[in-house]
Formats: structure tokens, sequence, C-alpha cells
């Protein structure tokens, strides 16, 4: 059974739509207002027309997209310091949009492309070759920077507690805005999680890494924008050579070189996070998954789902095509840079399962109820995910993270089993289902009820409290003490 990780980036987002589009106005009127001058724009807001039913928009003919494009990110090289003059332009022309634009085919890669040609942000091979290695993503993308940890210890590092349960429960997004500091999680499972997903790589190969025709830009700029993280975050731990290319592990003890090794292994071999890059096909503007790099999937590989639109991907999922197609689709044309989002998926699971394809020997423990299953055998997965567009690529990047809690953690947790047991007892069968809890809930439930009545007893909960979403929602009140007394401090 599938689980949701990159299924599920569903009908929600389209909510942020919106605001991007203010945002976007009042960003370029106080910039153009700056070099005093009026920008000439090709239109791409040629958007198919809104219904209030989605299940109407989803059976209606397929749209067309290839006129339909993501806000323009040319007015960051404004601020690029001596970028026009590299070119041997004035800022107004560097700004200047095409009439009519010419897309780099989907599966061109961008150094077989004519200078001329551009990618959905409107950024043209010209100006993407002329930025080089490493150029400035966080003016380029909107997004900053993350703040230095250094009270970072990787030893005892643990990560946020993410409880993203919800009710009523829906087949809908569960969304926050991305907080830059947070995008790349490390903790203490680090080196464990390297060595581990080395392992599956060495046994599956393709079914975990992959990349298809025209991609090789997007994985560069999704590896430079993620080790430009690492080095501002965990500054005492990672750091970058750009004139000899090497990337610095102190962690690891180990070097990357960065010119004769292909940025998806670079990213494999440093960050345990999984990455999918998805790109516009200019031809329907529509997107694909076109590389990826995946060990924490389960019910689903790299192998099965690469080359697939997102409508192909989300199949198994529940109530998809009827509910969340249109407007996922839709979301993904228009996604804006500086407008990066996370969300937690959760399942409970027995150990801590990885990597399970289809057919895995794990996988048969679904399938029944062991009577001497022990609560402490049962854990809750958390797979905590993001999605941004990379800003000269214009690819969209699911990344998501596997992290494993313990249920028995609950029991200290206010709210949480009371809310837990409401999802297990009365959610949509068909979602429970897709979920895949059933296996554990006839140790879970119980434990649940218990530590709910624990907890109104002890006055942590009032007695006549009504489940629903917490307010601090994915996280329970008093977190945070728990989170630093788990680490030391």
């Amino acid at each position: 059974m599938v689980t949701p990780t990159l299924p599920l980036l569903g009908a929600v987002f389209v909510v942020s739509s919106a605001v991007f589009l203010l945002l976007k106005k009042g960003r370029r009127e106080v910039l153009l207002s700056r070099i005093h001058w009026e920008r000439r724009r090709f239109s791409g807001s040629k958007t198919p027309p809104r219904s209030l039913s989605p299940e109407k928009e989803a059976n209606s003919s397929a749209p067309d997209y290839a006129d339909v494009y993501p806000p323009s990110r040319k007015i960051a090289l404004v601020d690029i310091p001596g970028f026009a003059e590299k070119l041997g332009k004035t800022q107004e022309a560097v700004i200047l949009s095409a009439e009519k634009r010419e897309c780099v085919p989907l599966t061109t890669e961008l150094h077989d492309a004519k200078k001329t040609m551009c990618t959905p942000c409107e950024f043209t091979v010209e100006e993407i070759e002329a930025l080089g290695d490493f150029p400035d993503y966080a003016t380029l993308s909107g997004i900053p920077l993350p703040e230095p940890y250094y009270d970072f210890d990787i030893k005892k590092a643990k990560p946020r507690p993410y409880r993203p349960f919800r009710w009523a429960y829906h087949q809908t997004m569960s969304l926050t805005k991305m907080e830059p500091d947070w995008w790349l999680e490390l903790e203490s499972t680090y080196e464990e999680r390297i060595r581990q997903r080395k392992e599956i790589y060495e046994r599956e190969g393709e079914n975990v890494l992959g990349m298809l025709p025209g991609s090789y830009f997007a994985c560069k700029e999704l590896m430079e924008m993620a080790l430009q993280f690492l080095c501002a975050r965990y500054s005492q731990y990672f750091h970058l050579d750009t004139e000899k290319m090497i990337f610095y592990n102190g962690i690891l003890k180990t070097e990357s070189d960065l010119k004769n090794t292909h940025p998806l292994h670079v990213l494999f071999d440093n960050i345990p996070e999984d990455f999918a890059i998805t790109m516009r096909n200019p031809d329907n503007g529509l997107y694909s998954f076109r590389a990826g790099t995946i060990c924490s999937a389960l019910g689903w590989n790299v192998g099965s789902k690469i080359g697939k639109t997102l409508s192909e991907i989300h199949v198994p999922v529940p109530d998809y095509k009827e509910k969340m197609q249109f407007s996922m689709d839709r979301y993904f044309t228009k996604k804006p840079t500086d407008k990066a989002i996370q969300r937690g998926s959760w399942g409970l699971e027995v150990d801590q399962p990885l990597y399970m394809p289809p057919g895995d020997p794990h996988e048969e423990l679904r399938d029944v109820q062991m009577p001497d299953l022990d609560i402490s055998r049962c854990n809750l997965r958390v797979d905590w995910q993001t999605l941004r567009r990379l800003p000269l690529s214009g690819a969209i990047v699911f990344n998501f993270k596997a992290l494993f809690t313990p249920v028995e953690e609950f029991r200290t947790e206010p709210f949480v089993p009371a809310l837990v047991l409401k999802v297990l007892n009365e959610a949509k069968p068909n979602l429970m289902a897709y979920k895949n809890t059933w296996h554990t809930e006839h140790v879970v439930k119980p434990a649940l009820e218990a530590w709910a009545k624990e907890q109104a007893e002890k006055g942590w909960v009032p007695e006549d409290w009504e489940p629903h979403t917490l307010d601090g929602s994915p996280y329970f009140p008093g977190w945070e003490e728990k989170w630093h007394r788990q680490q030391g401090f």
C-alpha cells in the first residue's frame, strides 16, 4: 500500500496563489521605480476559468497550461552586483521580458540550448551561464539563507517533535510556510542514515536514484542551494571551496569533488533527505518527475514513478482525481519561487521501515495484527515535507525526511493520545486504509485510551475536551521544553 510521501501534494496548495500575485506586483513596482523604468511584460496569465466545484473541474477536458507561467524572477537580477555590466547590458535590458517566450525543451540540457531560450521563471540560458557556479540563491529565490545554529551538536540533536494530526480529517493538506532555518534538518541519526541509504543504493541502484535527459541543471541548482544552506546553518561542520569546487563534510570526514561528481550523488552522499525534481513540459505546461534520489519511500520508488506526470503519480491516492487533480496541476503551473511550503504526513509502523518497495518482506506485517506485538515496537513515522521552486531552472522540488518516534512518547504529550484515537476510530475508512495503520491498532488504541484518561485525571487535558486540530499544530503544548530536555539543554 502506498503511503503519503510524494503523493498528496494537493488541492489546498492553490490557496497561496492569490497571495503571491499581490506580492509579486508590489515587489516589482518598488524595484522598477528604483531604476526609473516602466517594464514591458509579456503576459502569461492565460488561466482556465475557475469552477465552484472541484469535481466538475477534474472531470472536464484537460486544460492547456502551455501559456501559463510562474511569476518571473528576472527582477532579482537587479540585486546581483555587477551582473548587468558583466553582460554588457543596462539593468533595463537585463530584466526586459521577451515578446514571445522560447522555452528550453523538456529533454534538452541547458548547455545544449540556444542562449536566448528561457526557463519558466524567464531566465535565459545566457543569463544563467553568466551567473556561474553557486550564485546568490537567497536573492534569486527570495528565500533568505538560514541563521547559523551555533549550539547545534550532531551527536545530541533531535528533530522537532512533529505531530501533524488533524480532526476533522479530510483528504486535504495541512500547510505551513517553510521556515528558512529548517529546510534541511539534521539530527543524531545523520551518520546511521547516510550509511543505511548507501546500502539501499548498492542494492537498488536506479530504483532509488535516477535522472532523465534535460534534468542535469536542475539537479546542479538544487545541489548548490542545499550546500549553501548546510554551510550557512551548520558552519561548524561544513565548508565549501568554490575555487577548487570541493565540499568538506566535517561529520563524515569526507570531501566531495563537485566538478566530477553528478549533483544527485553529491546530495546523496551528504544529506539524508529525499529529493524529487519535477519539471515543466513547455508543450502543455504540466509537470512530471524528472530526477530524484529517494530511499525513504513506502510502496513506491524512483524506478516506478520517474517520467510520470503528477496525475499519473497520484493514481493510488483516494479522491485525488475527483477532488485534487485540477487544483494540483494549476498550483504547480503558478507556484511562486519565494513561497515555499512545508507539511507533515504520518503513519504508524511496526519497527522503523525506511525503504519498503512493493513486495518487500516487511510489507507482510501490514496484513496481520500480531498477537504478541508489544507497544515498544510501534512507532509514529512522520515524513516532514517541503515543496519549493528553484529560481533559475524553474523546477519544483519535493523533499522529505522520514522521522520515527516511539508511540509511547505520546503519553507525556498533552492532547495527542485523545486526538490520535479520534482519527483512528472515526476517520473515513478509505483514508485510513490508505494510511495503513490497522496492523498496529489492536495495540495502539488501548494504550491511547489509557493515556488519554490519565492525562485528563492529571488535569493536563479538560475532561470534556472534544478532540480537534491543536492550535499549535503540528506541535503540542509544551513541545519546546520536552525537545530541549531531550537534547540536554
